[in-house]
């Protein structure tokens, strides 16, 4: 048996894979267990999950990957502070500090990390580093039903590539062509988030929300000045419109003008404006990914396409192309931002490092993407008692709970393993009646505590879908949009924002968009049966198979992993029923008196902060050293020339007993550890400072002005017209195992 864990780590959405002998066991985002949203910490709990459910140690695991490569991340950065300076400082200063605290050493860090968890693992062993955007193309291609596919990877930026496309077959993936940075669909998507008061990498799903509300009246526009997009979809970004290259916010004040509007405070009303900027960034980003995979199609000849990356979480974007029928077949990672570089640089290890065979089955390896912790209904009734909670135990819980949703009331779903990926899939959701017409009112406001235009999603039984939907096929990870049947339309009128809210469009108006759209997941008995089987219970009250699925958290925060998640989130919200497992609660009978709630701070990463604020074997060790030599030979040779010589023996005295501690009670160095640090922490900012101005305008700035003189621009900062293409096609035509051994 073979165990390989993939970790993600550092830049948002920390994640944790392991797999055994190729077959996914564990997969979790970090988030999830530290209750802060995006988390991009090192991922301890996430790893200790993974370990635990799969009844091993650090120590036996096999290979250790990480899904980015660090030092040619680096390398972009570095470029990037030289084409953009003397612009750039800010994001120069914010960044630079970060990169030498520990990423640019990321190997040694990464040890580091896991002697935390595991003092007894093998510190010699080496970790090795899958390209980032590699990552996103195995998690796509290797888990997907398909022995041959295209893919296509579109995100904000990894190493260099913001879209790559790559060709998989059997255990083998090799990459077409790449686009690489400051242009980005993705960074471009995510600066009109930022246009328009949504926060970036949290609100872009805000934005596809908001976009049916509008007309895409500024798409040309975005077209002239903003974005080329040549035949074949390759695309470059006119960089004097943004600036995520030199500061710290995506846009500049050329954006705002010409558009003629300020960036949007976020607590400003959301006017028509915004609805129709939203749309033309949305069709703009749609057209890009139609010509792109039209390309693909007609340069390959290939049926199938895998997607992933952050950009194909956009579900409007999937439904078009799979409306477009450029593909026979889409598959699309459901973690498909970066928590599945976890799963993606584990799967590369396992067949292109390692060279095992792969053959494709029926259905995808995902597992239904149920691959996080789940709880015994004893664990669950022995959380229930002791937190004071008043239940009762189901003999048939999706029948009792199909009733309560068919008389409007909105459930708290609590089952089986948690999702991997950011979407609520039926183990972590918040459950209503599509019928209802004010449901979709109901929980953004009092249950979610968010914006009144977000859309629900609907879940349908598979073999249902077609009858509703305009829709053929599967959706199991919630991943595509599709409109609604016309003959489950009903009739409207042309009205503002707020009444087209309240206006009913179908039998189902809880989960038809203003546009007639829903963004679909389809079940079948195989993947949740549980969750089928509650579904059916409700076509059999109601005539519909169709429910609301929306995840189980209020705005603002990760989904709730935990029965204690669920049940703080569902007492601190209008939700009337909660299901946990087998046991069922109803708000009415909880007292808040005697109910033991915590808030969700109590919860946030308590055994993660206990691991990080331990003082391990290493910083010890590391402190002996620096703290002795610091002794003897800096204090030990200064002291005579400020001091009485007799006292000159001292410091090597205290320098040797320290060291002598360390061998006999180590523990006891903790009392200088801590000052130590703090004092050297001081030291280091101060020089720091010092040092990133040195840097910057003695040596980077002067090498930038040079270069603006003779005329180069490495990053391309604006269109080249007369190009026929931006794709940069891949040097080699296929890819070298060994290449993973390095941190570059």
């Amino acid at each position: 048996m073979a165990y390989i864990l993939g970790i993600s780590a550092y830049y948002h959405d920390s994640s944790a894979t392991l797999l055994k002998d190729g077959e996914i066991l564990a997969s979790i985002e970090e988030e999830k267990f530290s209750r802060k949203k995006h988390d991009k910490t090192f991922p301890f709990e996430a790893i200790r999950f993974c370990l635990g459910f799969s009844g091993i140690s650090l120590a036996e695991v096999d290979q250790i990957i990480f899904y980015d490569k660090p030092l040619t991340k680096f390398e972009r950065l570095l470029e990037t502070y030289v084409s953009f300076a003397p612009f750039g400082w800010s994001f120069y200063k914010a960044s630079l500090p970060e990169w030498f605290s520990g990423k640019i050493f990321l190997e040694k860090t990464l040890k580091h990390e896991l002697q935390m968890l595991d003092p007894t693992i093998d510190s010699s062993k080496n970790i090795l580093f899958c390209e980032h955007h590699l990552s996103h193309a195995a998690s796509a291609f290797f888990p997907s039903p398909f022995d041959e596919a295209v893919i296509l990877c579109i995100d904000g930026v990894g190493e260099w590539n913001t879209t790559s496309s790559w060709i998989g077959r059997g255990s083998v993936i090799d990459k077409l062509w790449n686009i690489d940075f400051p242009h980005s669909i993705g960074l471009l998507y995510s600066a009109f988030t930022y246009y328009l008061g949504f926060e970036v990498n949290n609100g872009e799903y805000k934005m596809m929300g908001l976009s049916p509300y509008g007309k895409p009246i500024y798409a040309d526009k975005i077209k002239e000045h903003l974005i080329d997009i040549k035949e074949d979809g390759s695309f470059s970004l006119d960089m004097s419109y943004f600036s995520y290259t030199t500061d710290l916010v995506m846009t500049n004040k050329k954006f705002s003008q010409l558009f003629g509007r300020e960036v949007r405070n976020r607590d400003e009303d959301i006017l028509q404006f915004h609805m129709d900027v939203a749309a033309s960034i949305q069709t703009v980003t749609e057209n890009c990914v139609l010509k792109i995979a039209t390309s693909l199609k007609k340069e390959t000849g290939i049926k199938n396409l895998c997607l992933a990356g952050g950009v194909a979480l956009n579900c409007v974007a999937n439904g078009k192309l799979k409306e477009a029928n450029i593909f026979e077949n889409i598959w699309v990672q459901p973690a498909a931002g970066d928590a599945g570089g976890s799963l993606g640089s584990a799967l590369s290890c396992h067949y292109q490092f390692n060279g095992n065979s792969r053959s494709a089955r029926s259905t995808d390896d995902m597992k239904g993407s149920l691959l996080g912790p789940e709880y015994s209904n004893e664990e669950v009734e022995s959380i229930l008692n002791s937190k004071g909670c008043v239940y009762s135990k189901s003999e048939n819980i999706c029948k009792e709970t199909a009733q309560y949703i068919s008389e409007a009331k909105v459930v708290g779903w609590f089952q089986g393993r948690a999702e991997y990926g950011p979407r609520a899939l039926g183990n972590r959701s918040i459950l209503g009646d599509p019928r209802d017409s004010s449901m979709q009112k109901r929980l953004n406001l009092k249950i979610k505590y968010r914006e009144s235009f977000r859309p629900f999603a609907p879940v349908v039984l598979e073999e249902c879908v077609s009858n509703y939907f305009n829709f053929e096929g599967k959706s199991p990870y919630m991943l595509f949009t599709a409109k609604v049947k016309n003959s489950s339309l009903l009739e409207r009128k042309e009205c503002n924002l707020f009444e087209r809210l309240a206006q009913v469009n179908s039998p189902l108006p809880a989960i038809t968009h203003v546009d007639l759209s829903a963004r679909l997941q389809t079940v079948n008995q195989s993947t949740n049966s549980k969750f089928h089987n509650l579904l059916s219970e409700f076509s059999s009250l109601s005539g519909f198979p169709v429910l609301i699925n929306t995840s189980f958290n209020i705005r603002g925060e990760p989904i709730v992993l935990t029965p204690e998640n669920a049940i703080n989130c569902f007492m601190n919200t209008e939700m009337d029923i909660l299901v946990l497992n087998d046991f069922i609660l109803k708000k009415e009978d909880q007292s808040r008196e005697s109910f033991k709630a915590y808030t969700t701070t109590e919860l946030s990463g308590e055994v993660t902060q206990k691991v990080r604020a331990s003082v391990s074997e290493l910083d010890l060790k590391n402190f002996t050293k620096q703290f002795s030599i610091f002794l003897m030979l800096g204090v030990g040779i200064l002291l005579p020339y400020v001091w009485k010589y007799n006292y000159s023996l001292i410091p090597f005295i205290l320098g040797a007993l320290v060291i002598l501690i360390y061998f006999i009670r180590p523990r006891m160095l903790t009392i200088l550890y801590h000052p130590w640090t703090w004092l050297m922490n001081n030291l280091t900012f101060i020089k720091g400072q010092l040092l990133l101005v040195l840097g910057y305008f003695i040596m980077i700035t002067p090498i930038a002005l040079i270069m603006k003189m003779i005329g180069k621009d490495p990053m391309r900062k604006s269109f080249s017209k007369e190009k026929e293409t931006y794709f940069l096609r891949s040097e080699e035509s296929t890819f070298d195992p060994q290449s993973l051994k390095f941190p570059f």
